[in-house]
């Protein structure tokens, strides 16, 4: 099967969901009837050569399409009527299903900010990849991780606020950032649960937090069913990652980006117990519980998150093609400027 024509099978897939699943009853048999495009949305990657096709295609269809479907099947998140008090059109649908984007809640409310907007961003990526690109091997390692780490958060917020701006504009439909500045998070609840991602944040909380507190709360108790949730839901996130990076490297899973979830998961634990036991009595000021979170999030990542992807060269794959499109998208704003001269 050919590459360029893989995509081409997310919207047929889509409009199934939309025109026959979505008209059987909730519950098992429409979760059956979405099975088939469940399998195919989780092979598409295997089919693409280009290390960030990859690894774009298993991030938004192959997890987040795949979860947002099996809610779904029940008639829950995104996709349901529950959300909407109208019935999302064919092309809405489509949109929401197959791209990393949620609607804007009417509670959300973003924290104050760095004044760090879009343009700042795309300026500050392209001189990181700029960096990184040309002087990778005159640079010490432990910095080139921490442009590593900025350029994640700068390439998911520049992508995804793309996909923003435009279908706002065409559609009419308000939807929530990508993240909320994570760099300011005060402690790892904050930056796992408010900052970091947030529609990965909301999809894993309603396919794997909410079930599983809801399914043990009466068997342990609702501190256990939450601290049990947490975790699994770390979990999930370290298992969804494994295999993102398996299909863009097809190398065996070292489980070390596993680890870094479940280490996450645990201390998000103990940090909401000691909340609730000091309470109000002694906090530690944001100054001070800012850079300690967000040096914890970035050392465990350098010793667990970041070693697969550099060992299999993964990085090198992802830079490569990453900087040829940017020098390309230059090239061509570069000619646009002076045809106007």
């Amino acid at each position: 099967m050919s590459s360029t024509y893989i995509h081409f099978f997310i919207i047929p897939s889509l409009c199934y969901c939309y025109f026959i699943s979505a008209k059987i009853p909730k519950g098992i048999l429409r979760l059956i009837s979405l099975l088939p495009i469940i399998y195919i949305f989780t092979i598409l990657p295997l089919y693409y050569s280009s290390a960030f096709l990859i690894a774009i295609t298993t991030f938004s269809i192959t997890w987040l399409s795949n979860f947002k479907l099996l809610l779904f099947a029940f008639d829950l998140g995104l996709l349901s009527k529950n959300e909407s008090t109208n019935k999302l059109s064919l092309p809405i649908f489509i949109s929401l299903a197959a791209l990393p984007l949620r609607k804007k809640q009417h509670n959300f409310t973003q924290k104050k900010k760095i004044p760090l907007n879009f343009s700042a961003k795309f300026i500050l990526f392209a001189v990181i990849l700029d960096i990184i690109f040309h002087h990778k091997s005159e640079i010490h390692p432990n910095l080139v991780l921490i442009c590593y780490s900025l350029m994640i958060f700068l390439m998911i917020d520049i992508l995804i606020t793309f996909l923003i701006i435009f279908f706002e504009i065409f559609v009419g439909i308000e939807l929530e950032p990508p993240s909320n500045e994570p760099y300011l998070s005060t402690s790892l609840q904050d930056f796992w649960g408010r900052r970091w991602n947030l529609t990965v944040t909301n999809t894993l909380r309603l396919t794997v937090y909410n079930p599983v507190r809801l399914v043990l709360f009466e068997v342990v108790g609702k501190e256990w069913a939450q601290g049990i949730a947490t975790l699994a839901t770390f979990i999930v996130s370290g298992l969804m990652h494994e295999l993102i990076f398996y299909y863009v490297t097809r190398v065996r899973p070292s489980w070390e980006m596993t680890w870094f979830f479940v280490i996450h998961g645990l201390c998000v634990i103990v940090e909401i117990k000691v909340k609730r036991v000091l309470k109000d009595t002694w906090q530690l000021h944001g100054l001070v519980s800012g850079p300690l979170t967000v040096g914890f999030v970035m050392a465990t990542a350098f010793g667990l998150f970041f070693p697969p992807l550099i060992r299999n060269g993964a990085d090198e794959k992802v830079l490569q093609e990453v900087g040829f499109c940017f020098d390309l998208l230059k090239d061509k704003m570069l000619q646009f400027v002076g045809h106007f001269r």
